[in-house]
């Protein structure tokens, strides 16, 4: 396996695209995305646990019933959620891509982020279409940028990996920097892939995937209404279809928890306001299910990000955050230590503090990255979470997020 350019690009048969048609008042920012297969495609999704959801997840989950795809059309800057015409403008939206493309309108996934509760004009859209399908070639960037809203980073990687003595890519761009939540957040998340797997086996491999990643990151606490990742697989790799577990589907998986590992980092860096990206490891848990509740309770405390903000090695937050967690475990064994690439530092053992040099914890935690380490010391379950610290930059983005 190797980590390649190109994006959602990279796999054979994909182009993109990304423009700014008008939805946005700032002429500089994309606001309109396309990414097209050449052939049908096998396609799944995952979606956002909220009850109140975005329009075009209604549109794309119709859309997905037969396991196929050959398009992703996504616009920022406004939402279409809790809109009385959003089935319809979304479904506007998947006609107009399919039919400047020349496909059926089933086979369009349809998003959009941005604004809640305000009304998207369709003619923006129908405006940028033309040029938007005209445009398409190997523009991973544009549709990157395409789909941003607050992210201050395009997020985008692409691995080659090998199945059946074939070589297969993988490559995905995201958005994603408020509103994340676990179980899934403000995040939408599209990936492109040459290899041959049947739709049954791509749904299996992203609903296993995101149990430890996407729905292990964390920014503010709060779980987005138009949350979506979708893969797209056509095949065009040539290798035999996968259509059960085995060699094939393991090979497929690891390139897949490989790309979204990397996106998963790359969302919490660049949470709104961040300065500081975190990254939860947890071990000696009583099961998986116990340390992945522990680890998001560590990522998701207010106090542990502001402590981080502030480069303060304050670990009686970390404890707190494990005592609320509601997970089994028992206090009087947990060690937890703060690591950076300025080195490691122990804080706690055996549930109480220990002698540590304050001077050296801030300059460890005045690193980008910073690795909260906490053991339980309990079994052999473990689990990772990423999140960021808590600005004052958070409270002002939000703040006017509307004007």
């Amino acid at each position: 396996m190797e980590i390649i350019s190109g994006g959602v690009c990279a796999a054979q048969g994909f182009t993109a695209n990304g423009i700014h048609c008008g939805i946005r008042k700032n002429k500089d920012k994309r606001d309109l995305a396309l990414i097209y297969s050449q052939v049908p495609a096998s396609a799944a999704a995952v979606y956002t646990t909220n009850l109140v959801k975005g329009a075009p997840l209604y549109v794309t989950r119709k859309h997905l019933t037969n396991g196929k795809a050959q398009a992703v059309i996504c616009n920022s800057g406004n939402a279409n959620t809790c809109n009385a015409d959003g089935i319809e403008v979304a479904e506007q939206m998947s006609d107009l891509a399919a039919k400047a493309l020349g496909i059926a309108s089933e086979d369009v996934i349809v998003a959009s982020t941005g604004v809640i509760g305000q009304p998207l004009d369709i003619a923006p859209i129908a405006g940028g279409m033309e040029a938007l399908a005209a445009g398409l070639g190997a523009h991973s960037q544009l549709a990157a940028e395409g789909i941003m809203t607050t992210d201050t980073k395009r997020k985008e990687l692409a691995v080659s990996f090998t199945v059946g003595g074939k070589t297969c890519k993988i490559g995905g761009i995201a958005k994603g920097s408020g509103m994340i939540h676990p179980n899934m957040a403000t995040m939408l998340v599209f990936i492109t892939t040459d290899c041959a797997i049947s739709p049954a086996m791509l749904q299996k491999a992203l609903s296993t995937d995101i149990q430890s990643t996407f729905n292990m990151v964390s920014v503010d606490g709060d779980t987005s209404t138009n949350d979506m990742v979708v893969v797209m697989a056509n095949g065009m790799a040539g290798n035999d279809e996968i259509t059960g577990e085995g060699a094939d589907f393991d090979a497929f998986m690891q390139a897949l928890n490989t790309l979204t590992v990397y996106l998963c980092r790359c969302i919490a860096a660049d949470g709104e306001g961040a300065t500081k990206m975190l990254e939860c490891k947890l071990t000696g848990a009583k099961t998986e299910a116990i340390a992945k509740t522990v680890a998001k309770s560590v990522i998701c405390s207010s106090l542990t990000k502001a402590a981080m903000f502030g480069s303060d090695a304050n670990w009686g937050r970390v404890l707190c955050a494990i005592g609320y967690s509601g997970a089994d475990v028992d206090v009087t064994k947990v060690e937890v230590s703060f690591s950076s690439c300025k080195g490691e530092i122990l804080v706690c053992k055996d549930g109480a503090g220990v002698a540590f040099s304050e001077e050296k914890a801030k300059e460890i935690l005045l690193e980008k990255e910073i690795d909260i380490l906490i053991d339980l010391h309990d079994g052999e379950g473990s689990a990772t979470a990423w999140g960021c610290d808590l600005t004052y930059d958070y409270v002002k983005i939000n703040g006017d997020y509307r004007t």
